[in-house]
């Protein structure tokens, strides 16, 4: 195995009868990286994140952690591998206590007391232990799902979108306690919708439609998008939206909640900018913003799909 590669896949295919969930990707994992999973749903991250933590066999090719198979040697590979699903899947009638000393006991750990201490002081849920899980909020009930995970002191995390439907601030804090692991020489893969989640990460998988469209730092993934972007903020955003779609018609436009994207293959002219602005104002659309900014990963992830960036924008429900 090369230096420093914990976990790698070759020619991985995840099939569901006829339907292919995975198709042929190759990925690497470094000891002590960040490693995120990007996509839209069905683009087979979590197929994917199953299959590398040995709890789904794969349809052909090779998963080798720490140089074995992974799924011949599951059961081994199972006390230095941890899997945080999306959903939480612990006992809500149990305790926060009676949950970590379940599945300490499930996972074969000795001395699980001093650990689950450790652990639950760690996350901040230590002054909750005797409260049952289900009558704990999202952001702590993915804490107490971290901190379960963790109990066995594994290897390499895999985590699959663990703070979707959670709060900004739970968010923040839940990452903080991640960077702190990885810290320690813990490895994470990770899977998640959220974009600024992603630019944490040393490096990003892009996934599409069961393919990878991109494997780099998100700076480099970046890069790839070309020419120039100009963000407007603007009220109303509908009328807005008919507007900057009649006054550049052949213009990239996209529309990232508050914001519209205006993709052009070069850096448009003052005089460009100016009429911009006055087909606005005219139309009474208030500007509160219009510049021209670095492009993100919303605008890498179009342009590697090949979304039709001109086509009509559409409205957030």
């Amino acid at each position: 195995m090369e230096s420093g590669v914990v976990l790698s896949a070759r020619s991985l295919f995840i099939r569901y009868g006829p339907e292919e969930a995975v198709r042929g990707i190759n990925l690497e994992v470094n000891r002590g990286e960040v490693l995120g999973l990007i996509g839209p749903d069905g683009a087979g991250k979590t197929s994917t994140l199953r299959t590398l933590a040995a709890l789904q066999k794969p349809s052909s090719g090779d998963i080798l952690v720490f140089g074995e198979n992974a799924w011949k040697n599951r059961r081994v590979l199972h006390g230095r591998l941890g899997y945080l699903a999306q959903r939480f899947a612990l006992y809500e009638d149990l305790t926060i206590d009676e949950n970590v000393q379940f599945f300490s006991q499930l996972l074969g750990v000795k001395k699980w007391k001093p650990r689950r201490d450790f652990l639950l002081e760690r996350v901040g849920l230590a002054p909750f232990r005797d409260r049952q899980a289900g009558r704990l909020s999202g952001g702590m009930k993915q804490k107490l799902a971290l901190a379960t995970s963790l109990m066995h002191a594994p290897e390499i995390l895999l985590l699959d979108e663990p703070t979707t439907g959670v709060d900004p601030v739970t968010r923040r804090e839940f990452w903080g306690l991640l960077s702190g692991f990885v810290a320690e020489g813990l490895t994470l893969v990770i899977a998640t919708p959220y974009l600024d989640e992603a630019e944490r990460c040393s490096r990003v998988i892009l996934m599409h439609q069961g393919r990878i469209l991109a494997d780099a730092p998100p700076k480099a993934i970046t890069k790839q998008v070309p020419g120039v972007i100009l963000e407007v903020a603007a009220e109303p955003r509908a009328r807005a939206a008919e507007v900057l779609r009649t006054a550049l018609p052949d213009v990239g436009i996209q529309s990232f909640g508050t914001r519209f994207h205006l993709q052009f293959p070069e850096r448009p002219s003052q005089s460009l900018v100016d009429r911009i602005r006055r087909s606005l104002s005219e139309a009474d659309v208030r500007i509160e913003s219009l510049r021209e900014i670095p492009p993100g990963l919303e605008d890498a992830f179009l342009h590697l799909t090949g979304v039709d960036a001109a086509a009509p924008v559409q409205e957030a429900a």
